[in-house]
């Protein structure tokens, strides 16, 4: 049995049971959604509390303000000098009256900015928990058509072992297609159950026999793989090796890497460094910019002047939602690009904050 084929066995088998990297995958991801979706509900509460207590305290601030002015403005301190001289109270209307103009409308201003920074914060957070919704929904469907592939690949892997499969090899590579195979892996694939003679028959046997060589089934699959994953040729292996760090590199920063397209995969693993790829996922997540800013704009990930160009931005007046919403200026444009489209708009007499990124 050839090495590439026994590898492929491997990982087919793999798919078959409950231990199926693909059903495991999605358990993990349900889990996170859950605990996303948990901890931002109890955010979005919080915040809804502080919102409401901070425009009631405004609401009272102004109003508690405006009578204790017209108070003041009654009071004549001569009208109450004796009195006051004699039992030595420090009371000056005109002063407090003077301290109240002055300070109230800053303080009104201070729980205004708070109110609206609290609102903001509240957006994305209800943002993030809808999307946990949705994910734990899309999971939910998709489990169900990942099972129902999963009973289908074993059926046709049943009808192949009984020497009976009668499928049609667009059929097994549309099948496998599902489970994320390569067109080549297809098409290997699907030679092997049309012809189980040749490598499957033997496979099979190997995997059933639990005690030979005092061997478990687990330890004879794993010895399978330790085997394909040593003689495979070096290139397969040295791509294979950064496809998993680059897939461990994005879990690790809290990104799905199933979220990318194949060929925005393939660009991380040609650009792939784990230094630079979390510097500026943690660059993101300080400016509290929404992570999801890199889906569609993969390259973001390994563009070492991404801090730079994100800088200036804020510098002219723009607002980390900006950047979020507008993710094409960062990407499409370098430093020094991005640097004379700002000084072109400022030579045409605009300011760059008033001008929408878009227009960039």
């Amino acid at each position: 049995m050839a090495v590439r084929t026994e590898a492929l066995l491997d990982k087919l088998y793999n798919l078959r049971g409950e231990d199926s990297s693909i059903l495991k995958e999605m358990d993990e991801q349900r889990i996170e959604a859950e605990e996303t979706k948990e901890k931002t509900t109890e955010q979005k509460k919080v915040l809804q509390n502080k919102i409401a207590d901070l425009k009631t305290s405004r609401e009272e601030l102004e109003a508690q303000g405006e009578k204790f002015k017209t108070m003041l403005q009654g009071i004549n301190r001569e009208d109450y000098e004796t009195v006051l001289t004699r039992l030595q109270i420090d009371f000056d209307p005109e002063g407090l009256l003077a301290k109240l103009n002055k300070n109230l409308p800053k303080t009104i201003e201070t729980v205004d900015e708070d109110t609206k920074k609290s609102e903001e914060e509240l957006v994305k957070v209800e943002e993030q928990m809808n999307k946990a919704i949705t994910t734990i929904e899309e999971l939910g469907i998709r489990k169900d058509s990942a099972l129902a592939n999963q009973e289908k690949l074993n059926e046709y892997i049943e009808l192949a072992l009984s020497g009976n499969i009668n499928i049609t090899r667009d059929s097994i590579t549309s099948l496998l297609a599902q489970f994320h195979f390569t067109e080549e892996e297809q098409r290997e694939a699907a030679k092997i159950l049309m012809f189980p003679e040749d490598a499957l028959f033997s496979y099979d046997e190997k995997i059933k026999s639990k005690d030979k060589f005092g061997k478990s089934i687990s330890e004879v699959i794993h010895e399978a793989r330790t085997i394909s994953e040593e003689q495979s040729l070096p290139i397969e292996e040295n791509k294979k090796d950064v496809k998993d760090e680059v897939i461990d590199t994005l879990k690790k920063v809290g990104i799905d890497y199933l979220d990318f397209t194949s060929d925005e995969l393939n660009n991380l693993m040609n650009h792939f460094d784990e230094k630079l790829f979390t510097k500026n996922v943690n660059l993101i997540t300080d400016e509290k910019i929404n992570k999801d800013i890199f889906i569609g704009h993969a390259s973001l990930l390994y563009d070492e002047e991404l801090q730079d160009k994100i800088e200036l931005l804020l510098k002219v007046g723009k607002e980390p939602t900006d950047l979020y919403l507008n993710p094409n200026v960062l990407s499409k444009y370098n430093l020094e690009a991005l640097k004379r489209v700002i000084e072109t708009i400022i030579t045409s007499h605009m300011e760059p904050k008033n001008v929408p990124l878009m227009a960039y």
